[in-house]
C-alpha cells in the first residue's frame, strides 16, 4: 500500500522538475503536455494557448506521430469544449466527449478521443492555455473507464505549476528579446559611425587619385591601392555587425542544417577544403544553438582568412549532457601565449565569452606550423 503513493509521489515531482527545468516556451509547452501524458496514463495529450483572433498561437500534441499530426490539418479553432475551458474556465471531465451535445467533430485523420479531461491553465485571472488528455490508459468494460476525480486533481496541481512555469518561460524570452533589441540597437549605431568613417576616408582618398591621375600617375596608383584597403575594411566591418545578428535560418532550419548550408558555401567560395559532419545531434536550447553557430563562424573566419589552411575539418556531436563542437585546420597555427602577450586575440576572447556565457567552456590547441583545434562544449539537449 505505501509503494503505491511513493511511486506517485515521485512522478509528480519529476513531472514538476522537467518543467522547472526548461526556459523556452516551445521546450516548456512540450514537457507540460508529455509530463501530463505520462503521469494520468492517457493516450493523448494537448496543450493549446489561445491568440486573439479565435485560434491559437501555439498547439502541442503528445501521443501523435508527425505524420498523424501533419495528416490531420490546420489547427483546432476555439470552440466547443476547447472554448468552454478558456472562456468559462471550467475543468472538463467526459466519460465520451463524443456524446457532448458541444461535440463539433474533428478532420478524418484525427485520433478517435473517447474519456476526455481538460483544465484551463490561469496565470491570476488570464487563460493563458488549455490543457487536455483523452483515452486513458486502463481496461475498458463496456466501452471505457474514463478518468477519476482524483485525476483531475492531479492535473490541476499540474496546471498550476504549469502555469508557473509557462509565464516564467515567456518573461525569460521576453526579457531576451529585449537584450536582442538592445543589441541591435547598438550594433546599428557602431555600424553606422564605423563605416561612415570608412566611406569618408574612401571618398576623399579617391578624389585624391583623381587628382593625381594625370600628374603624378605614380602617387595615383598608391591612393587607389589605399582605396581599395578601405573598401575591405568597411566590407569587413560590415560583416563583422551583422553576424551579430541571430540569423533567420538558426530559427528555422536548425543548428545543424545552418551549419551544414554556410559550410557548403563557404567550401565553394574558398580555395580551402572545408568539410561538416554532425554525428546523434538533437535539438539544443536556442542560446545554446546561436553561441555554438557564433563560434563555429569565428573559427572558420580565423582559418580561412589568417592560417592559410588547405582543409578546415567541423564536427558537430551530441555528448552526454550536452554538444561538443571541433573546428580543426591543418593551417600555419600559432602560440595562444604570444597571440594574447600581442593584444591579438583572433576572436579568442569573444569565443570565449560566447561559451561560458551558456554555461560552456572553450579550449584552443595551436602551435606554430602545427595548425588549430577549436572545442566548445555546451550543455543542454
Amino acid at each position: 500500500m505505501s509503494q503505491g503513493p511513493r511511486s506517485g509521489l515521485a512522478a509528480v515531482s519529476a513531472a514538476l522538475l522537467a518543467m522547472s527545468r526548461h526556459l523556452e516556451v516551445r521546450d516548456v509547452l512540450k514537457t507540460i503536455v508529455a509530463s501530463a501524458r505520462e503521469l494520468l496514463d492517457a493516450e493523448y495529450a494537448a496543450l493549446g494557448v489561445p491568440d486573439d483572433h479565435g485560434g491559437f498561437a501555439q498547439f502541442v500534441v503528445d501521443g501523435v506521430s508527425d505524420a498523424q499530426w501533419k495528416a490531420i490539418g490546420p489547427l483546432p479553432r476555439q470552440h466547443g469544449i476547447l472554448a468552454a475551458m478558456l472562456h468559462d474556465a471550467t475543468p472538463q471531465r467526459l466519460s465520451d466527449v463524443r456524446k457532448d451535445p458541444r461535440f463539433g467533430g474533428w478532420p478524418s485523420a484525427h485520433p478517435d478521443l473517447v474519456d476526455f479531461l481538460g483544465l484551463p491553465i490561469r496565470d491570476g485571472d488570464e487563460i493563458i492555455g488549455a490543457l487536455f488528455l483523452a483515452n486513458k490508459n486502463c481496461p475498458r468494460p463496456h466501452g471505457g473507464c474514463g478518468f477519476t476525480e482524483d485525476d483531475e486533481d492531479l492535473l490541476a496541481i499540474l496546471a498550476q505549476h504549469a502555469a508557473i512555469a509557462l509565464t516564467n518561460a515567456r518573461l525569460y524570452e521576453r526579457s531576451r528579446e529585449l537584450t536582442i533589441a538592445e543589441e541591435r540597437s547598438r550594433l546599428a549605431h557602431e555600424l553606422h559611425d564605423a563605416v561612415s568613417q570608412k566611406l569618408f576616408s574612401l571618398r576623399l582618398t579617391a578624389q585624391a587619385a583623381t587628382a593625381l591621375v594625370d600628374r603624378d600617375p605614380a602617387r595615383a596608383k598608391g591612393e587607389l591601392h589605399q582605396v581599395a584597403a578601405l573598401a575591405a575594411e568597411a566590407a569587413d566591418e560590415l560583416r563583422a555587425a551583422v553576424v551579430e545578428l541571430r540569423p533567420a535560418a538558426l530559427d528555422e532550419d536548425g543548428l545543424v542544417a545552418t551549419l551544414r548550408t554556410q559550410i557548403h558555401v563557404l567550401d565553394r567560395a574558398h580555395s580551402a577544403r572545408v568539410t561538416f559532419v554532425a554525428h546523434r545531434m538533437r535539438a539544443l536550447p536556442a542560446a545554446q544553438e546561436e553561441a555554438v553557430l557564433r563560434v563555429a563562424q569565428e573559427a572558420l573566419h580565423n582559418a580561412l582568412r589568417h592560417s592559410g589552411a588547405q582543409r578546415v575539418d567541423v564536427v558537430l556531436e551530441r555528448r552526454e549532457g550536452g554538444a561538443v563542437l571541433r573546428v580543426r585546420d591543418d593551417g600555419a597555427g600559432f602560440d595562444p601565449r604570444t597571440v594574447r602577450r600581442a593584444g591579438r586575440h583572433l576572436g579568442l576572447v569573444s569565443m570565449r565569452d560566447r561559451a561560458s556565457g551558456v554555461g560552456g567552456r572553450l579550449s584552443v590547441q595551436s602551435a606554430p606550423g602545427s595548425g588549430t583545434t577549436i572545442e566548445m562544449e555546451v550543455p543542454g539537449g
